[in-house]
């Protein structure tokens, strides 16, 4: 028996509601950046659910390119993160206002 469309939203949605908590209440910017990516992965599995439900290929082909997407923010996340560190600047998010040079 497969699973059917209700059963990928499903955990597409709890997945989704475990990167939200994460994102509103962590203070560190990794783990801010980890939610934002276990949040693109739930839509990537809505996405391919919805694709396997119609039958086509389409699901595949957005979640490729919501995967790209996905690698460019970790790569711009990731470099701010390291700048910030090595100017000894606060790495908690409450607190970061603006970024200066």
């Amino acid at each position: 028996m497969t699973p059917g469309l209700g059963s990928y939203l499903i955990v597409s949605g709890i997945l989704f509601a475990i990167g939200l908590v994460g994102v509103l209440l962590r203070r560190s910017p990794l783990v801010v950046l980890l939610s934002l990516e276990v949040m693109l992965n739930s839509a990537n599995l809505a996405l391919v659910g919805f694709g396997r439900y119609v039958g086509g290929q389409d699901g595949q082909v957005f979640a490729l390119v919501v995967m790209g997407v996905a690698a460019a923010e970790v790569v711009v996340g990731l470099g701010l993160i390291v700048a910030m560190e090595r100017r000894r600047l606060v790495l908690d998010t409450d607190q970061l206002v603006e970024l200066r040079g």
